[in-house]
């Protein structure tokens, strides 16, 4: 997989690396020299795979949706991510993380979150393993996202607010890892996320694989053929989408294809269009594309879900945007409900606003009877009802 993976520098091509204060030097390289072998243990594996499979609840089923196939003309199958414990993709990182952690002797972790997902998937691992838990995450998104708040603070998590800047991810980002330099023996850092400095891309995707990986499996099954003719995500910093494209990255044939938020419209003003509006500089650690003011200011993203209101994507979707591996597309917050009522009305299945991006390019494609496409279902819908419910009017 090396045109398409990280090399020894820590680079995907002309993107990744990390880009840190002198202070975070010593956590990002202990993490760097030391996570590919803890990962290898056959050990860490055994336990991974079993919790996995018992606590997470995976393989996550892989559903052909008959409705939604009928009306696009193609066979659609759903990769029931929302079906997880927790209710999303963020999980597979966060037990990985929490081991890794473990392992490298930390007590306390700390983490960032948007729409709450990932921050809920960090609570959980923590209480599960008995570690002390702070998140932190931007005003705005504590209000629009109350139930996940709530289920973290059940869990013994403690809830920082971000009150800097646009008040969302973007700033809990940067809260958090000005928390990691001055808690740097103790503390380890989950970023929920393919960003931030080397190695975080690398092993957040690598633990993401897994949705890819099962992908081929129940393929194969159930078609006779492990490739799908196209592989589709959301993509905010772009973990879910990571994770359903890493398998088929060699495999030309399959098309991947990424949706970002356009918000109110890609040139609005309102918009997270990364791969459109983004020009090449350094986020959070590592060099990317984000969207950025001429004298390199961060622009404020805007998105109707809070789970892609990020202004950059990871590094290694930054170079499969540039060589043309993978498509990236921009649906506006409109597309996106009536993608997720459409799934709502025709499969019974209540999709997260960010995973109803994905579902919403599916109207702008054509397809051939015998297609197989594949939609990663990054999460479940429950923690956007209110949203669901003031748009739509019910």
């Amino acid at each position: 997989m090396s045109n398409y993976q990280v090399n020894e520098k820590g680079y995907y091509g002309t993107f990744g690396g990390a880009y840190i204060p002198e202070m975070l030097y010593p956590n990002v390289e202990e993490l760097r020299q030391n996570y590919r072998q803890i990962m290898d243990e056959p050990a860490f594996k055994a336990e991974f795979d079993k919790l996995m499979r018992d606590y997470v609840g995976r393989p996550s089923p892989l559903y052909l949706a008959g409705r939604l196939s009928e009306r696009y003309g193609a066979n659609i199958y759903l990769k029931r991510e929302d079906l997880n414990h927790t209710g999303a993709h963020k999980i597979n990182n966060t037990i990985g993380q929490i081991l890794l952690a473990q392992r490298l002797g930390k007590t306390r972790i700390i983490a960032e979150t948007g729409a709450g997902q990932h921050g809920v998937a960090t609570a959980t691992v923590c209480a599960l393993k008995g570690l002390e838990c702070v998140v932190y995450m931007g005003e705005i998104d504590i209000q629009r996202q109350a139930p996940n708040v709530a289920r973290m603070k059940m869990m013994g998590a403690e809830v920082r607010p971000a009150k800097s800047g646009s008040k969302t991810l973007k700033d809990a980002t940067n809260e958090a890892l000005r928390d990691w330099i001055n808690n740097p023996v103790n503390t380890h850092y989950i970023i929920g996320s393919v960003v931030g400095p080397h190695p975080y891309p690398d092993l957040v995707a690598r633990f993401q694989s897994i949705i890819s990986e099962e992908t081929k499996k129940q393929l194969k099954e159930k078609t006779g053929s492990e490739l799908p003719n196209y592989a589709l995500a959301c993509v905010g910093g772009g973990s879910n989408a990571m994770g359903m494209f890493y398998h088929f990255l060699d495999d030309e044939s399959v098309r991947l294809i990424a949706a970002e938020a356009a918000g109110k419209g890609v040139h609005s003003g309102h918009s997270a269009a990364t791969s459109v509006l983004g020009k090449e500089g350094v986020l959070h650690g590592s060099r990317t594309i984000l969207m950025q003011t001429p004298d390199g200011q961060v622009i404020e993203p805007y998105s109707i879900s809070a789970g892609l209101d990020y202004p950059g994507i990871g590094p290694q979707h930054a170079w499969l945007h540039k060589i043309q591996r993978a498509e990236y597309v921009s649906i506006t917050d409109d597309e996106a409900m009536q993608a997720g009522l459409l799934l709502t009305r025709l499969e019974g299945i209540i999709p997260a606003i960010e995973s109803a991006h994905a579902l919403a390019q599916l109207e702008k494609m054509k397809f051939k009877p015998e297609d197989t496409v594949v939609v990663c279902l990054s999460g479940r819908g429950d923690k956007d009802l209110d949203n669901y419910m003031k748009y739509f009017g019910f």
